[in-house]
């Protein structure tokens, strides 16, 4: 492959894959009353993740870019290709709708506003207010939203929705492809503190403060709100991680947050559906 292979397949990603699923699930949403928690979650996640990792940057004295790798890939799930699959496998297909919620409402929307916005910030080229809004308005999955969100009361020609599906589906493929063409193994040993620092706030205490707040503070219960902390627990999302080696935000530890990530997950995960059996 072509040195340059990561970047057009990065470029195509958020200038297709994303929108046609964006177009495709946001239209097919059904609102019910745990809406608004599930969608809050990869938000408050998110803000969970700047946090911690502002404090710990500082702490360490951590490179600008390091700490914008670790707020964007350790805040945001990948609750899209890899966690449709494992709610479904996990719950069933009646887990399906609050899955697709906390990704569309929550994770990509969090990322096309609250993602963008701190990849601009850390950045090296600190760019403007200005220049982060348009960024955000300009950025194709967060078009494709506002779209989906305003045709939900049209309906779909059957070949259209059909179309997005195809283009949909190169998402996870072609995302995994870029992710493995960046990986470099070697790089573990030397990013192996702020790997474990990302990996073990993703995967166990963002979805632990979550839980938290929503189980004993807010008093939620049911299978919808099982779900939503599933998701919680998904591990680094790989468009989070394909923005930040966009925005220059060290690239090599953001593939390995997602590549490790991944691989770890499928036992976090198996712990997180036994622990939240009871709420």
């Amino acid at each position: 492959m072509p040195d340059n292979a990561p970047a057009t397949l990065n470029s195509f990603i958020i200038h297709v894959s994303l929108p046609a699923l964006t177009l495709l699930y946001i239209h097919q949403l059904k609102l019910s009353g745990d809406v608004l928690l599930t969608g809050m979650m990869a938000w408050l996640e998110f803000g969970l993740s700047a946090g911690f990792f502002w404090l710990v940057g500082r702490w360490l004295n951590l490179p600008r870019a390091t700490v914008g790798a670790l707020i964007l890939v350790g805040g945001l799930g990948n609750t899209s290709f890899f966690g449709l699959p494992m709610v479904e496998a996990f719950y069933g297909k009646e887990g399906l709708t609050t899955a697709i919620i906390a990704d569309q409402l929550g994770s990509f929307f969090a990322l096309s506003v609250l993602g963008i916005t701190f990849a601009g910030i850390y950045s090296s080229g600190r760019p403007t207010a200005a220049q982060i809004v348009k960024r955000i308005v300009l950025f194709p999955p967060f078009i494709s939203l506002l779209l989906a969100l305003l045709l939900i009361p049209v309906e779909y020609a059957d070949w259209f929705s059909a179309l997005l599906k195809r283009l949909g589906d190169t998402l996870a493929p072609l995302a995994l492809l870029s992710v493995g063409l960046q990986l470099r193994l070697g790089h573990i040993a030397e990013h192996r503190r702020n790997l474990a620092l990302g990996l073990g706030f993703k995967l166990i205490l963002a979805p632990l403060a979550i839980y938290l707040l929503y189980v004993p503070l807010l008093g939620a219960h049911g299978q919808s709100i099982q779900v939503t902390l599933f998701e919680a627990a998904m591990p680094p999302m790989i468009t989070a991680a394909i923005v930040a080696s966009e925005h220059d935000l060290d690239p090599p530890l953001a593939t390995l947050m997602v590549a490790v990530g991944l691989i770890l997950s499928f036992f976090t995960l198996s712990a997180w559906w036994y622990l939240l059996g009871g709420v």
